[in-house]
């Protein structure tokens, strides 16, 4: 038969039931803690990232804008090393042009177009496009320029349009794409330039 339950055992169980509570309590806190300081840490190793983030970002404008600057920079000294050979160069292959004009801007009917050296006479004109290194993108693009530019130049309508592209190095391969292309191709050549499509280039117009 079992001993009767006196009070001083149902103190000794409550106080066994509030300390366990008691520690419950404490390891939630202590969990609870715990779980802010992580959140703290992430919330600053977020902020860390942020900071790191935006200080790439800045770099990287940075770098693009160096970058801009000096393939400006390249492509004005192309055409200026281009620009005093060009009536020479295509008087010979008897397109008469007689005046050249450097970056031709124009903004018309939705088309914007800049075209480094345009050369004219009375009846022809021969735009050319000048590139430090001269790529297969940049023949594309500037085909593209050719078919929009009497749109963009209504002023040639009626002319005969020819295309060149120029380069001080150019892609593998690229030159004779451009040949087939119909464009004529220009290069350097000790202190000046000169047009390098061989004597059985025939010529596009637009």
């Amino acid at each position: 038969m079992s001993e009767p339950l006196t009070i001083e055992d149902v103190y000794k169980l409550f106080e066994k039931t509030n300390e366990k509570f008691e520690q419950s309590r404490q390891e939630a806190d202590r969990r609870a803690a715990e779980a802010d300081r992580r959140a703290a840490e992430a919330d600053r190793r977020g902020a860390e990232l942020d900071r790191r983030l935006a200080e790439l970002d800045e770099a990287s404008k940075r770098t693009m804008r160096a970058v801009e600057g000096l393939t400006t920079r390249w492509g004005r000294f192309v055409e200026e090393l281009v620009e005093p050979g060009v009536i020479r160069l295509f008087r010979a292959k008897n397109i008469d042009v007689k005046e050249t004009y450097s970056r031709a801007r124009v903004k018309r009917q939705g088309i914007a177009m800049e075209i480094d050296i345009l050369a004219v006479d009375e009846t022809e004109v021969v735009l050319v496009e000048c590139k430090s290194r001269l790529s297969k993108d940049d023949v594309d693009y500037f085909l593209e320029k050719l078919a929009l530019f009497k749109q963009a130049f209504p002023h040639y309508k009626n002319y005969r349009a020819y295309g060149a592209v120029a380069g001080i190095e150019i892609d593998e391969g690229i030159d004779r794409y451009a040949y087939k292309q119909g464009l004529f191709v220009i290069k350097p050549s000790g202190e000046t330039v000169e047009i390098i499509n061989g004597e059985q280039f025939k010529p596009k117009f637009w």
